[in-house]
C-alpha cells in the first residue's frame, strides 16, 4: 500500500466523525456598539431621559455619550427641522413642546442620533458538508436601537426611538460543485471580461 492510500484510510474515520461536529462551526459576533447588551437594556436606559428636564451632561451616565461613542451622528439644524417639524402646515402650538423649544432655539439646538445594535451569526449543520463548501445554513440573530435626542441651554428637550427589539434569519446556501463552486464563478467572471 502506498502511504497516500494509508493516510487516505486513517483519515476518513477522522473525515466521518467530524460530519456530525457542528461545534467546529464558525460563529462571529457583530457588535455597533458596547454600551447596552440588549434591546431592552437600552430601552430602558434610554427611558431614563425625560424631555425639559434631563440635563445634557448626564447623558453619558445613562449611555449616551455624545462624545465617546462612536455610533452617534450629529444632525445639523436644518435637517432637524424637516424631521421634527416636516409640515409647515402643523401650528407651533400644535407641536411637541420641547420641539417648539428647539425650533425656537434655531441653531442652539443640538441633536443626536444614536445607533446602537449586535448581530450574531452561527452556522448549524454538517461539518464536511460546511467545510466543503456544499451547503451552509447560518443562523442570524439581531437586535437594532435608534434613538435621537435632541438638547438645547444644556438640557434635553425632546427624545424619540425606534428599531428592531428581535430579528431572527436563517440562511442558506447550496453549492452543488461545492469547493469548485467559487472557482467556477470566478473563471466565469473572468471569460466574460
Amino acid at each position: 500500500m502506498t502511504s497516500v492510500r494509508v493516510a487516505a484510510i486513517l483519515l476518513l474515520p477522522l473525515l466521518l466523525a467530524l460530519g456530525g461536529c457542528a461545534s467546529l462551526l464558525p460563529a462571529a459576533t457583530s457588535d455597533a456598539s458596547s454600551s447596552f447588551q440588549s434591546f431592552k437594556q437600552a430601552k430602558a436606559a434610554f427611558e431614563r431621559i425625560e424631555p425639559l428636564k434631563t440635563p445634557a451632561s448626564a447623558l453619558k451616565l445613562i449611555g449616551f455619550d455624545t462624545e465617546g461613542i462612536q455610533n452617534v451622528r450629529l444632525i445639523p439644524y436644518p435637517d432637524l427641522v424637516s424631521r421634527l417639524a416636516p409640515n409647515a402646515s402643523i401650528a407651533m402650538a400644535d407641536l411637541d413642546p420641547g420641539i417648539r423649544d428647539c425650533i425656537q432655539a434655531r441653531m442652539a439646538c443640538i441633536a443626536y442620533e444614536f445607533h446602537f445594535a449586535r448581530e450574531s451569526r452561527e452556522r448549524k449543520g454538517n461539518f464536511m458538508l460546511d467545510f466543503l463548501n456544499f451547503k451552509r445554513t447560518t443562523w442570524v440573530r439581531s437586535w437594532r436601537f435608534d434613538a435621537l435626542v435632541v438638547v438645547s441651554g444644556g438640557v434635553v428637550l425632546f427624545r424619540n426611538f425606534g428599531g428592531e427589539p428581535d430579528n431572527e434569519r436563517i440562511e442558506h446556501q447550496v453549492n452543488p460543485l461545492g469547493p469548485l463552486q467559487s472557482g467556477g464563478e470566478s473563471l466565469a467572471g473572468q471569460m466574460l471580461r
